[in-house]
């Protein structure tokens, strides 16, 4: 059993050299909203069991995600994901997955590049390498685990595109949030069908159990920042009444940063706790991109 690296929307990376800027971005009409600025950052968040019970019950889960995003809207954003996962249960013993993601997404939202590797009790269990573009729907290359291409016809959007969009959402008000997503995992073959429910904003903690958690956003330029909670679903693509794969619950920050973070797999839940916080206090707000 392996875990999907969190917020695929936190998320979703370094894929190789940068491609060209896109065209500049037209700056906002007055009424239009801001355009949202993800900030570059690494992040380290600390796994443990949340709650486990049903056939997949786990007796213990303890783990780390260490996320690094960096890019703007003009040279696209590349993010490394790594996400270390030990999951105890008393009929199958441990198991430790090792989880290494790389992509690369252009600003513009139209191109994207996807690099997995997986280890499971240290041995190589699989691999995924492709890319990704959005124009007549989706067309998905594929190099591992075996050459091949495919598409879909539905209307796709790449995790930070995708990030931004819950971001925008958040600040106007919206209360739920769907669209098909494509990240990359698992195969290299899936486009999720996702809803997100956004909840009013907040401004501090909701309890005193919370308010231990995730220390560096409640510190320096990150405590004044806006957030909302957001319960994210993943689900197969179909139609009618279906259980999610799994339910993504976490803080949105208006900056894209990400705390409060559990993961819900039905049988089982894990919550990362933010430990490390590094923000690219360098980052200027979004401006038009050079041709």
């Amino acid at each position: 059993m392996s875990l999907r690296p969190a917020c695929a929307s936190l998320l979703v990376l370094l894929a190789g050299p940068a491609l060209a800027a896109p065209a500049a971005p037209e700056a906002p009409a007055p009424g239009q909203a801001e355009p949202v600025t993800l900030a570059s950052h690494k992040a380290v968040y600390d796994l443990s069991l949340a709650s486990s019970g049903g056939a997949r019950a786990l007796d213990g889960a303890r783990g780390r995600i260490v996320i690094d995003f960096r890019g703007d809207a003009c040279r696209g954003y590349t993010m490394q994901t790594r996400q270390v996962t030990v999951l105890d249960s008393g009929e199958g013993g441990s198991r430790t997955s090792d989880l290494r993601n790389t992509t690369f997404e252009g600003g513009d939202g139209r191109d994207f590049r996807f690099k997995t590797t997986t280890l499971v009790n240290g041995a190589p269990s699989s691999s995924v390498d492709g890319t990704a573009a959005l124009g007549d729907g989706l067309k998905v290359t594929l190099k591992e685990p075996k050459r091949e291409q495919f598409r879909d016809a539905g209307e796709v959007i790449f995790p930070s595109a995708h990030m931004r969009r819950l971001v925008q959402a958040a600040r106007a008000g919206q209360s739920t949030l769907s669209l098909k997503v494509f990240d990359g995992s698992d195969d290299g073959h899936k486009v999720y069908d996702t809803l997100a429910v956004i909840g009013r904003e907040v401004a501090a903690p909701a309890s005193a159990a919370q308010a231990d958690r995730d220390k560096p956003l409640r510190e320096g330029a990150m405590a004044g920042i806006r957030r909302w909670p957001v319960t994210l679903s993943y689900f197969t693509q179909g139609e009618g009444e279906r259980t999610p794969i799994y339910t993504l619950g976490f803080d949105l920050y208006e900056n894209g940063v990400s705390g409060a973070l559990k993961l819900d797999y039905g049988d089982f839940a894990i919550v990362g706790d933010m430990t490390t916080l590094d923000l690219d206090k360098a980052q200027k707000p979004a401006q038009p991109c050079a041709q």
